[in-house]
């Protein structure tokens, strides 16, 4: 395989040595790491919709509704806040 160089400002760079060194690999191999686990945009919306399809079949038996996300997201946020303790 061919390289390319990629220009970043020097403290970029040697963010992603210390991180390449720490890891006992090549900035190369850690380049290559960051943009496989990075999902795409599409990716992400194809991960999304897979996951509302199996939350709709096996949890909700019906269609995942834009009140089901506000809920969601009011949940998490007590949680987070510290509002609500764990959830069973």
């Amino acid at each position: 395989m061919a390289d390319t160089t990629i220009k970043v400002d020097p403290a970029v760079r040697d963010r992603l040595q210390e991180l390449a060194r720490e890891r006992g690999m090549s900035m190369r191999d850690l380049v290559a790491q960051l943009a496989g686990a990075t999902p795409t945009k599409e990716e992400l919306h194809k991960q999304y919709e897979e996951t509302k399809a199996y939350v709709e079949e096996h949890f909700l038996g019906r269609p995942y509704t834009e009140e089901d996300e506000k809920a969601g997201e009011k949940l998490w946020a007590d949680l987070e806040a510290g509002r609500i303790g764990e959830v069973q």
